[in-house]
């Protein structure tokens, strides 16, 4: 087999977030309307004729060389690739012609790094990695790049994982495997692609596709304004105390999430009824509402462009992902859209085109 790529959608959420975030689900059930979008996490997987696991990172412009279980340890350095290559492929370990790796699969043999039919075509592989938008953006970068790196070696070792499988593969990976605190809809999000009412629960998630006519979502898209704010931030950290305020019980943070779960419902029903301009202000009570989940969620640069961007005519609108920087979404008429937009930009944001895109992981060989 030659080269394999994979790609995997960046999400829009439009509300529910923090609902996906265990104990909440388990306790309240959780439900997230998000929507994929034309930016995406790549990766291309290069067998090659080295005994080595090659990593380069366009992101983080690293190249970085496994040769041994010990390399693969975690230490901060491009850990979430190392869990997925752990997971999938198995730590590498010397043998004679090569490397060989515990088989993904129980029950089965250990196999050569590249074997296909028997046969060993090459002896390691070389890995590389980008992604439309950095870590810490709100876009659920980190996620859709697991996403990716799944799909990457599902395609290449030929392992018959269904959508939820990956989903959930790379949900473990992520929260199980490396204790990086987070919810589970951006994994969701990234594999299935398109415009999704997501609901969570003690022992299951249930990925509900909308029928949104072409004609609406055309609307929406529009309407929908992203600017990055220039900030990014570390997600964990705001997961992490919001989720401890919530075991705490905290009225506020509790009435907040619970707030956060209806505003998914009533916009899921907006959206598929056709009512965008109710969309909107239901976009800005959620926001309202999510500011309650934790004080690190907003800043004053992100308050400042918020209510300069509604006095400009910004029906609402709101940070994405954990809060803190990244990406600010905005719901605008679109008489009004071009001056919020010029309104962020004097502010010292970034407006970035985008559209929806209907399909989820895609993997291919060129």
């Amino acid at each position: 087999m030659s080269i394999v790529r994979s790609k995997a959608p960046l999400r829009i959420s439009f509300a529910g977030g923090g609902t996906d975030v265990p104990p909440y689900p388990q306790e309240r059930g959780g439900a997230v309307l998000s929507v994929t979008i034309n930016k995406y996490a790549y990766a291309s997987l290069l067998p090659t004729a080295d005994e080595a696991i090659t990593v380069q990172s366009l992101d983080y412009d690293i190249v970085a060389k496994y040769h041994t279980a010990a390399d693969l340890a975690y230490n901060g350095e491009l850990d979430l690739v190392k869990a997925v290559i752990r997971r999938l492929v198995g730590t590498p370990s010397r043998v004679p012609g090569g490397m060989e790796y515990p088989s993904p699969v129980p029950g089965t043999p250990p196999r050569a790094l590249g074997e296909v039919g028997g046969t060993v075509e090459k002896r390691g592989l070389r890995l590389f990695l980008h992604s439309d938008a950095p870590p810490g953006s709100g876009l659920g970068s980190s996620s859709t790049l697991v996403v990716a790196l799944v799909g990457l070696f599902r395609h290449w070792l030929r392992q018959p994982l269904t959508d939820y499988e990956i989903a959930e593969l790379a949900y473990q990976i992520e929260r199980a495997d490396l204790g990086i605190k987070g919810g589970m809809q951006d994994q969701y999000a990234a594999t299935f692609g398109g415009v999704n009412f997501i609901e969570f629960f003690d022992k299951a998630v249930i990925v509900n596709p909308l029928r949104v006519s072409a004609e609406r979502l055309n609307e929406l898209e529009y309407n929908l304004l992203l600017c990055y704010t220039g900030r990014t931030r570390l997600s964990a950290n705001i997961v992490a105390r919001q989720t401890e305020s919530f075991i705490e019980k905290k009225e506020e943070v509790v009435r907040a999430l619970d707030a956060q779960k209806e505003m998914a419902i009533q916009m899921k029903n907006a959206l598929l009824q056709g009512h965008l301009d109710d969309f909107g202000h239901l976009l800005d009570q959620a926001w309202q509402a999510k500011k309650h989940m934790d004080p690190a969620i907003t800043t004053p640069q992100i308050d400042e462009m918020y209510e300069t961007a509604r006095r400009e005519g910004a029906i609402g609108g709101k940070i994405l992902g954990a809060g803190g920087g990244g990406y600010l979404l905005l719901y605008c008429p679109f008489d009004r859209k071009h001056l919020v937009a010029a309104a962020l930009e004097r502010l010292g944001g970034q407006v970035v085109e985008f559209g929806i895109e209907p399909r989820g992981l895609q993997t291919w060989e060129p």
